[in-house]
């Protein structure tokens, strides 16, 4: 399957880059797990999409991977907005 990128919002960039230096314990636990193809697929950390930023990102599957946490937290309108829109796009959660 080709590579689908989903655009993002240019300002987004900075952010993801600073998200992927201060990673939680469970995304540090669950990169260690999935990085360097350990499943037959390339994920990415902080992958900025649309005007959001997901956890982790396989371009090959369309799957995206959310570790909700406290940043998560009493978020649900905006947890369930973001993700109908990616699924607009054909990312599976």
């Amino acid at each position: 399957m080709k590579n689908k990128i989903i655009s993002y919002n240019p300002e987004l960039k900075a952010m993801a880059r600073q998200l992927r230096k201060s990673s939680t314990l469970c995304e540090v636990l669950l990169w260690q797990n999935i990085k360097q193809r350990a499943y037959g697929v390339q994920f990415h950390r902080q992958v900025p999409m649309l005007n959001y930023i997901v956890d982790f990102y396989c371009h090959e599957i369309g799957l995206a991977i959310e570790i909700d946490g406290d940043s998560h937290e009493h978020r649900f309108i905006y947890d369930t907005k973001r993700q109908s829109e990616l699924e607009a796009y054909g990312v599976t959660f």
